[in-house]
């Protein structure tokens, strides 16, 4: 990455909502008819719900990056984003953000890269650098569509079973086990059972099935 990219990147990074940014967000989603703040609480809700339901562990938070970098744009643009609705351009911001999320989530040897590995995926040297980011980016992409698809239940397990490192992940699992009041040596089958489904998911909507 060069210098002037690192620069946008860290400006990004330490950019906080200020009241006039904060402002002309509430402006542009009353869409020219003052809401009082109605339109802002409705589409955090929205958003909320949004990542509920992808089965994140902190869905304010997420919610509210998402209306920050919505309100950073606006920002940049002048106040002004040339798009359809706003609630549709939240959407696709929050799907990014949720991505980003998914790869944090997934990095140091969780979900995604658990499957990576596979032989039948390929391993690493077996593709060219342009090639396997455009696989790990498909991968991605169905990763979430096959996660989505599961039951909220099997939805957890994997999600909690495959987050954070060493003792962080041994714990998680552990008051995952509680909660679900299983064995952890159960859990460790569950989650064995529907990594296996999701692999083969996944397989198939990268086209290796």
């Amino acid at each position: 990455m060069s210098e002037a990219s690192l620069t946008e990147v860290q400006k990004k990074k330490d950019w906080t909502l200020t009241s006039r940014a904060f402002d002309r967000l509430l402006n542009w989603l009353d869409e020219g008819i003052n809401s009082e703040g109605l339109r802002y609480l409705e589409m955090r809700l929205r958003l909320v719900s949004y990542f509920d339901r992808k089965n994140c562990a902190t869905p304010d938070e997420l919610a509210d990056e998402t209306l920050n970098r919505v309100a950073r744009r606006l920002e940049e643009e002048g106040g002004v984003i040339e798009t359809e609705a706003p609630a549709r351009y939240c959407y696709i911001i929050a799907r990014f953000v949720f991505m980003e999320h998914l790869r944090g989530a997934q990095k140091d040897g969780a979900l995604l890269e658990e499957i990576r590995r596979l032989p039948r995926f390929g391993g690493p040297g077996e593709i060219e650098d342009d090639e396997e980011n455009e696989v790990k980016e498909k991968m991605l992409d169905c990763l979430e569509q096959c996660t989505g698809s599961l039951e909220p239940v099997h939805r957890e397990v994997i999600t909690q079973y495959y987050t954070g490192k060493e003792r962080v992940k041994i714990e998680n699992r552990r008051a995952l086990a509680e909660r679900l009041d299983i064995t952890m040596n159960a859990l460790s089958i569950r989650a064995c059972r529907i990594h296996d489904r999701l692999e083969d998911c996944v397989k198939r909507c990268v086209g290796l099935g």
